[in-house]
């Protein structure tokens, strides 16, 4: 009830609007259930609902504030004396989006005017099913307290002492009486009537005022330049209006220039996306800009009144606390770093640059006013950075920067290793440190290329030290971009040093797994190559038996001069074929480093083909030839060629042994040039063909359907044509058997 006699007093004694609602609240406060309550009143100037100064606040709404209006609540009420808050809070209104950004959800809007004619709602929250019900109770017992109040209230009188100019009007407007401080007032405006100093609309408002029942405050009059401001208030037993005024010319003029430094500063408060804060030397937080919502995830409202340093990360509070205080009270400013904990549980960083605000004569802090800008982005940019940067130190590649002339500006260590760089010394550009080849490719397409692709690759030689030995590489040009559109280059390469080493001795060990399969495979045509022998021997044995019974018979037989001649020829053609054969034999056999030449496709399979015949004969097999004339060359090692394409036929004539042994077969070599330029050679047969599992492990080491095979042939054979640039494929053949295919580049020489 001591509320309730407060609110009474305060409306028959005519207390400001902020006191009577301060007391309102409090006393609806004191019902339980009532969560929240909150009065606000109707401002005509802006069109729109205000909590009354003292009174708890609401954050603002989204959108202009200029633009804004509660036009349509006001359509809305009507003539309601209450309104449920959700229908409230779907009304399309400045005070239902600030009411959805406070959290208010449920309860009533009372109908309650503090001020005779006036517009006020007293918003009151509670979150029980049955809450609507007794609200409207109290709001009724409420307007009936109020009204009650209302037809209290004493007439205030003209108080001659005041030091104020007043003045009371009649109804008809006519001038009743003034007090000593406005008859000096006149004294400055000879010839002046007291309603001269009055707003030029004073006859309208004392209507207004009597008829209404209300009083008018501050209304502006001005007199030769100087500003005056009146509140009228009315005596409705009199009839009569009692005005008071005030000088205010210097003070409106400050007031305009302040309202307008506040717009502003509360704009740039309101909209700034940086953390805007005042708090107590000990860290507890006076008040703070709406950005908090969007930094932290809290509303002003919440951090009012709150210690900041629990929001710090556990490892930087101490060290915040400390050179936070004694930094503001020896220096008075001091920037800090740190991490505060988000709504959701995350932690942010922050820099803080913090102000101390003393008192004027003893130099005591009394607040501290500080902006805070979220650096997460910025830290972890730099963590990033940093990273990078301990990632290119440490990198076995060789990196280096280079700026758009071509000049070198950074290089890591394994670059200054492999260089040979002695101190901090640079190369004077990339031209210094790239061998002519590497160095025309980067110059015809490589920048041209990184620019426009971003990345450019390459492989050469780089130039070492001052003997210019050189180390082969892989490189790969990046090209940036700087904020500022510059253009900026990475040179990041790999020594191939070790991969050239391995190569060679790949190489080298292939070719020697390649002799040693030649080996073998003489060793299983020995029957084939005695047969190449053994026939021309056996010509030559017989021409020259007859050879000689002719020379016995030159005296009795003229033309037996004629017959050793022939004997002779063929003798020689005989001996000419066994020493080919011995020839072929012994290239095929060959050891040594690899000859890359020009060949010629056809010629080479042909000569594959005859070391093979005999081995073919014997069972029973006939290779076909489809082989297209006039092909481009390629670049091989003839002897290594060979060994792939005898593979290719022995492996295609043991698979027709297999399937047709003892019966007539057939296979085939055929040659063409593709639609991109590669040659093929390709080896069709009749034989039992392969499941889709043998044909992907066709080529695997070791792997073999062939009892008494080893499985290297054809992995040998592919990793030859692959060191030649090509390819060695199989797939099902249109005759049910295997077609082995072998393709390789035309006319592109060895580097």
């Amino acid at each position: 009830m001591s509320e309730l006699n407060t609110l009474v007093r305060l409306v028959r004694e005519q207390a400001p609007v902020a006191v009577q609602a301060d007391a309102l609240q409090r006393l609806c406060l004191e019902r339980e259930g009532v969560e929240r309550a909150l009065y606000v009143e109707w401002q005509p100037r802006s069109q729109s609902f205000e909590a009354i100064a003292g009174a708890s606040r609401l954050p603002p709404g989204s959108g202009d504030p200029l633009q804004a209006n509660d036009l349509a609540l006001v359509g809305r009420l009507g003539e309601r004396t209450q309104l449920p808050l959700p229908d409230l809070l779907e009304v399309p209104c400045w005070l239902s989006g600030r009411l959805h950004r406070g959290g208010w959800s449920q309860g009533l809007a009372l109908v309650l005017p503090l001020r005779a004619g006036g517009l006020g709602l007293l918003l009151l929250q509670s979150t029980r099913p049955e809450a609507e019900g007794w609200l409207g109770w109290i709001g009724e017992l409420l307007g009936e307290v109020l009204a009650l109040a209302h037809r209290a209230r004493r007439a205030a009188p003209l108080l001659s002492a005041d030091p104020q100019p007043a003045l009371v009007l009649d109804d008809a407007d006519a001038l009743v009486d003034c007090n000593q401080a406005m008859r000096q007032l006149l004294a400055d405006f000879p010839g002046s009537d007291p309603r001269d100093l009055l707003p030029s609309n004073h006859a309208q408002l004392l209507q207004t005022c009597l008829e209404q029942g209300r009083a008018v405050h501050e209304v502006v009059g001005e007199r030769e330049g100087r500003q005056f401001l009146w509140t009228f208030v009315p005596m409705p037993a009199e009839r009569q209006l009692l005005a008071q005024g005030r000088e205010v010319t210097a003070q409106l003029r400050e007031q305009r220039e302040a309202a307008k430094a506040s717009r502003l500063y509360r704009q740039i408060i309101e909209n700034t996306t940086d953390l805007i804060s005042r708090r107590t030397l000990d860290g507890r937080l006076l008040d703070v800009s709406p950005a908090s919502w969007t930094l932290l995830g809290y509303w002003p409202e919440e951090l009012r009144g709150k210690p900041l340093l629990p929001l710090l990360h556990d490892q930087d509070r101490q060290r915040v606390a400390e050179r936070t205080r004694d930094a503001l009270v020896q220096d008075g400013y001091v920037t800090l770093t740190y991490r505060l904990r988000h709504r959701d549980g995350h932690y942010l960083w922050f820099e803080t640059a913090s102000r101390a605000i003393r008192e004027t004569y003893t130099g005591h802090v009394m607040e501290v006013v500080s902006v805070s800008r979220d650096i997460t982005a910025r830290v972890r940019a730099e963590e990033s950075l940093r990273r990078l940067a301990e990632v290119v130190e440490a990198n076995t590649d060789l990196v280096l920067f280079v700026d758009p002339a071509g000049r070198i500006t950074y290089a890591n260590p394994s670059a200054r290793r492999a260089l040979r760089l002695a101190g901090e010394t640079l190369p004077e550009s990339v031209a210094t440190v790239l061998d002519d080849g590497l160095l025309a490719a980067l110059e015809h397409d490589g920048w041209e290329t990184a620019r426009r692709e971003g990345v450019w690759s390459a492989e050469g030689r780089l130039r070492a030290g001052d003997d210019r030995h050189t180390v082969p590489l892989s490189l790969v040009l990046l090209a940036h971009s700087a904020a500022d559109g510059q253009r900026y280059y990475s040179l990041v390469a790999r020594d191939m040093t070790e991969r050239e080493l391995r190569e060679n001795q790949q190489r080298r060990h292939q070719d020697e797994l390649a002799h040693t399969a030649r080996l073998v495979t003489l060793g299983e045509l020995a029957s084939g190559i005695a047969h190449e022998m053994n026939q021309p021997l056996a010509a030559v044995m017989n021409y020259a038996s007859a050879s000689l019974r002719y020379l016995k018979t030159l005296d009795s037989q003229p033309e037996a001069a004629q017959r050793v001649a022939q004997g002779l020829a063929r003798i020689v053609e005989h001996t000419t074929h066994a020493s080919e054969v011995i020839r072929r034999l012994r290239a095929f056999l060959r050891k040594g480093q690899r000859r890359m030449q020009a060949l010629d496709l056809n010629q080479v399979a042909r000569t594959s083909l005859g070391l093979c015949a005999w081995e073919a004969a014997r069972a029973e097999v006939a290779i076909s030839e489809a082989l297209t004339e006039r092909l481009p060359p390629v670049y091989a090692d003839r002897v290594l060629l060979e060994q792939v394409f005898l593979n290719l036929l022995r492996n295609a004539v043991e698979a027709n042994r297999e399937r047709h042994a003892g019966e007539p077969s057939g296979v085939r070599i055929g040659s063409h040039r593709e639609e991109d330029g590669r040659l093929c050679v390709w080896v069709e047969d009749e034989g039992p063909g392969a499941s889709n599992a043998t044909l992907e492990q066709m080529f695997t080491p070791f792997f073999t359907s062939k009892p008494e095979g080893l499985g290297l042939g054809l992995s040998m054979s592919r990793g030859i044509v692959e060191g030649f640039g090509g390819t060695l494929d199989a797939r099902a053949a249109a005759t049910g058997g295997l077609r082995l295919e072998c393709r390789l580049p035309a006319g592109k020489t060895e580097q």
